[in-house]
C-alpha cells in the first residue's frame, strides 16, 4: 500500500509541476518585435494625444503628451493587437511657465490595421481599457498576465514629456512644472 501512495504522489507532484509551468509559460511577458513596435507606437501615441486634444483645461495652449511603452506585440496579417501601458498628461503654459493640468496612467489593448492611407501605416481600431474602480486589476490581469499586470504597477516617469512640452512650448529645457 506505501508503494501505490508514494507512486500517487509522485504522479500528483509532477501534474502540479506541468500545470505550474504550463500556467507560467502562458503567463510570460510576450515577446515585442522592435521594428513592429517602432512603426506602431508613433500611431499608438498621436492618437491618444488627439483623444485628449478635446479636453483643454484652464491653462492657455494646453496640449497633451502621451507615451506608450509595450507588453506585448503580436501581428496577425495585417493586423496588430497591442497590449501597452500609456502615461498622457496634459501640459500648458501660464504666465511663461509650464503646468501639468491633468494626466493618468492607463494599461490598454489596443488593435491596429496596416492602412497605406493613414500616417505611420497604421490606423487604431479599437482600444480596450481597464474599469475604473475594483475590476480593474482583474481586468489587467485577464488581458496581459501576472508579470504584464506587475509591470503596469510600476508609475512610469513623465520626465521625458515635461521635456518634450517644454520644447514645444519653448520654454527653457530647466523650466520647471507647476500645477494648473
Amino acid at each position: 500500500m506505501t508503494v501505490l501512495s508514494a507512486r500517487g504522489w509522485a504522479t500528483g507532484a509532477g501534474a502540479v509541476v506541468v500545470l505550474v509551468a504550463s500556467g507560467v509559460w502562458a503567463m510570460r511577458p510576450a515577446e515585442v518585435d522592435d521594428g513592429l513596435w517602432g512603426r506602431v507606437r508613433p500611431v499608438l501615441e498621436d492618437g491618444l494625444e488627439a483623444r485628449g486634444a478635446d479636453e483643454g483645461g484652464p491653462a492657455s495652449q494646453a496640449r497633451w503628451f502621451c507615451r506608450a511603452e509595450a507588453l506585448g506585440l503580436e501581428e496577425y496579417g495585417d493586423a496588430v493587437r497591442a497590449d501597452v501601458d500609456t502615461l498622457c498628461v496634459e501640459y500648458g503654459v501660464r504666465e511663461d511657465a509650464l503646468v501639468e493640468c491633468a494626466g493618468a496612467q492607463v494599461p490598454q489593448v489596443v488593435r491596429l490595421e496596416r492602412d497605406a492611407s493613414a500616417a505611420g501605416g497604421y490606423r487604431i481600431v479599437s482600444r480596450e481599457e481597464p474599469p475604473e474602480g475594483a475590476g480593474a486589476a482583474q481586468w489587467v490581469r485577464a488581458r496581459f498576465g501576472v508579470f504584464a499586470a506587475s509591470a503596469v504597477q510600476d508609475p512610469m516617469s513623465s520626465d521625458a514629456l515635461a521635456a518634450e512640452a517644454r520644447a514645444h512650448f519653448d520654454l527653457p529645457a530647466d523650466a520647471g512644472v507647476g500645477d494648473c
